[in-house]
């Protein structure tokens, strides 16, 4: 997992947008999102987790989200 990865992933979960492992592969090209959050969530990260069900194929997987946080000065501090 690169800083990189990880920062991309801590500033669409900071937009307020839902990522699973699918999408972090298809968007920042990360295998490993469950290692991301944990680290995320070790660095104070309030993250949210749901498993969910793909009702096509009846596979389970995680969705990940954070509250969007509304004051402006409060975000850019946690970027």
């Amino acid at each position: 997992m690169s800083e990189l990865q990880k920062e991309r992933v801590l500033r669409h979960l900071l937009n307020g947008n839902k990522i699973t492992p699918i999408d972090a592969l298809n968007m920042f090209g990360c295998f490993r999102l469950a290692a991301i959050i944990h680290d995320l969530k070790s660095e104070g990260q309030f993250i949210q987790v749901k498993i969910v069900s793909d009702k096509k194929t009846g596979k389970n997987f995680a969705q990940y989200w954070m509250d969007k946080v509304t004051d402006g000065k409060e975000q850019q501090q946690l970027l």
